[in-house]
């Protein structure tokens, strides 16, 4: 597995958002889906190193999470646009591309990647949430990291971008990589290889899509994640 969690522990003012979470991720396009405020974002930033825990391990690529050794090969995408919007594109690249020490043509190949490269010269300050959302998509993919943790990059899309992101994401899996992908966006449940159905800091399904709408007897994902809901009430 490319990502190991166990026992993971995270409190936010005395709260447990996470507590005692185990999870294993491996190969493929994972989604991790649930309602805003469930715990997502913590958990991707636990496993991305950069949120203090209080208990538990998380082990990425066979070292712990946050380890320098993999800071060139995770890809990581936040909610916020994480770019400088006085630069344009390229030049944005051209720097990340430097700190990473990755080739300068990798700028060409992750422009075209997030199919920006009509707007490589343009001021990232001056583009659409959706373009400047994929101005950090391919900031992640400099250098082919081998994790992509994804915090709801397809929010504020059209459904002709989200579904050429979904299709992108599943070429870079199928390159080897493992990507994490959060949404609260049930409908993109079937987008995944494998879900992770998250609610209030809990896994309540990890499988993929067909097996947790056969052991919830539903036809769609929202139905069954409300039924697991129901179930773990009863």
């Amino acid at each position: 597995m490319s990502i190991e969690i166990r026992g993971l522990v995270v409190r936010r003012g005395g709260h447990a958002v996470l507590d005692g979470l185990d999870l294993s991720i491996g190969a493929g396009v994972t989604g991790l889906l649930g309602p805003s405020g469930c715990g997502k974002s913590t958990l991707l930033r636990s496993i991305v190193g950069v949120q203090q825990t209080h208990g538990g391990t998380v082990s990425v690529l066979g070292e712990p999470a946050g380890s320098a050794g993999l800071r060139r090969r995770i890809g990581y995408v936040t909610q916020a646009a994480s770019v400088y919007d006085d630069l344009t594109l390229t030049e944005n690249l051209r720097f990340f591309a430097r700190v990473l020490g990755v080739p300068a043509a990798e700028v060409t190949r992750v422009t075209d990647a997030v199919d920006l490269g009509a707007h490589r010269d343009r001021v990232v300050g001056r583009m659409s949430g959706g373009q400047r959302s994929r101005a950090s998509l391919a900031v992640a993919l400099l250098g082919r990291p081998d994790v992509l943790v994804l915090d709801e990059p397809t929010v504020g899309l059209d459904p002709v971008l989200r579904r050429d992101l979904w299709a992108l994401f599943h070429r870079l899996a199928d390159d080897g990589a493992t990507v994490l992908v959060s949404s609260h966006v049930m409908d993109e449940a079937d987008r995944c290889d494998h879900l992770l159905l998250m609610r209030e800091g809990a896994i309540i399904a990890a499988d993929t899509p067909a097996a947790i709408r056969e052991r919830a007897g539903k036809q769609d994902i929202e139905s069954a994640f409300l039924a697991l809901v129901e179930g773990e009430r009863r």
